[in-house]
């Protein structure tokens, strides 16, 4: 007995094809000829039974992945195709699987000479671009050895820097993917960029001798298209020939508590120093003068700082003793700053400037485990 259909429009929907399904199906023939649906009646399978897998297939994919008589898995994965189109069957991608990982097998064992030389073309291709996806703590050589700086870096070789190498990535600047915005640009962003990044990635200045240069990679007009545009910072020999020995890298990643807390101090020290006016006091006194005060404000600020932080085992008298020092320079650098004649002011300075390298600086950045050779000032190139 079939069940009359529900009143009103009860259309079943299919998801896939709901765009056709814009009115009434017409009716379907058989033993109730005016039913607007099937009526389910004895022997009828709702889901349709999957084609079984064609064994040989299997077999095929076995023998290709395990490399295991690789001629007799090529042979099995074209049996298996065959059989497949002929028996309706599933399994064709395990059988084409199979016989690709097979002929492989196959070319390894007859020609390993050829395949191993186009893998290593395939991986010289991926360095010769890899200069563009160098990171920050990355250090690489050149493929030509003794080549100029933006004529040898096209070309890069990851190594370890913790051996010799040529180049240590700093920092990178990301640019916008607008047009190329010219080479003068691109210079004047990585002159004035890189050289705050260098700060943040080498805390430690007296890593940085003067063997150590600071340079740049920046893109070109031809490989501006490619995404991900951006200025690379690094660290190389100041001699074309030279190499890089030891990673310069302290940064936070890098430093203990009391090493980190020491060169931020000694570090805001220097970041006035460094601000010293380009006249000589002769031409502009009064420019030295608001120098001097600056210098002696940081001075006191940091020498207190490094007076109240608490030090590990004996390097607490080290950097008392540099404390006293930092206090004695300020007293100087204050009589710096209000002396009336460009001859007083540079003797306050001379004697103010003496614990820069002094022996108690020294001392302190020994026991502290950080570099304690004075560094001369780091040549400063560009490409």
């Amino acid at each position: 007995m079939s069940m009359p259909p529900p009143s009103g429009s009860q259309q079943p929907q299919d998801l896939y094809q709901s765009a056709q399904l814009q009115g009434p199906h017409p009716p379907l023939q058989g033993p109730h000829p005016h039913a607007p649906y099937q009526v389910w009646g004895q022997g009828y399978t709702p889901f349709a039974r999957s084609a079984p897998v064609n064994g040989v297939a299997i077999a095929a994919l076995v023998l290709g992945l395990l490399c295991f008589l690789p001629a007799v898995g090529l042979v099995l994965g074209i049996i298996a195709l065959v059989q497949i189109e002929k028996r309706g069957e599933r399994g064709e991608g395990m059988a084409i699987a199979g016989a690709v990982a097979s002929s492989l097998g196959i070319a390894l064992l007859l020609f390993p000479n050829v395949v191993h030389d186009s893998w290593e073309g395939f991986v010289e291709d991926t360095k010769d671009s890899s200069s563009r996806f160098l990171a920050k703590g990355d250090c690489f050589d050149f493929d030509v050895p003794g080549l100029e700086f933006d004529r040898g870096a096209d070309h890069v070789d990851w190594v370890s820097c913790n051996y010799e190498h040529d180049a240590e990535v700093f920092g990178t600047i990301p640019l916008s993917n607008d047009d190329y915005p010219g080479d003068d640009y691109l210079t004047d962003k990585a002159e004035d960029e890189c050289w705050t990044l260098r700060d943040a990635y080498a805390m430690d200045h007296w890593r940085l001798t003067d063997k150590v240069g600071v340079n740049y990679l920046t893109p070109t007009a031809e490989s501006w298209s490619w995404r991900g545009n951006k200025i690379t910072c690094v660290f190389t020999h100041t001699n074309a020939y030279g190499t890089l020995r030891d990673p310069l890298r302290t940064d936070e990643s890098t430093l203990n508590a009391y090493q980190l807390a020491f060169l931020k101090a000694m570090n805001a020290v220097d970041e006035v120093l460094h601000e010293e006016p380009e006249e000589d006091a002769e031409e502009n006194l009064g420019a030295h003068k608001d120098w001097a005060a600056d210098v002696r404000d940081v001075l006191g600020e940091q020498a207190d700082t490094l007076r109240r932080h608490t030090w590990p085992g004996h390097t607490d008298k080290s950097v008392d003793a540099l404390v006293r020092d930092m206090q004695d320079a300020r007293a100087e650098w204050a009589k710096a700053a209000t002396t009336s004649d460009a001859h007083t002011y540079y003797l306050h300075y001379d004697n103010g400037y003496k614990y820069v390298d002094g022996d108690t600086t020294r001392s302190a950045r020994s026991d502290l485990g950080l570099a304690f050779t004075p560094p001369s000032t780091v040549a400063k190139s560009s490409q």
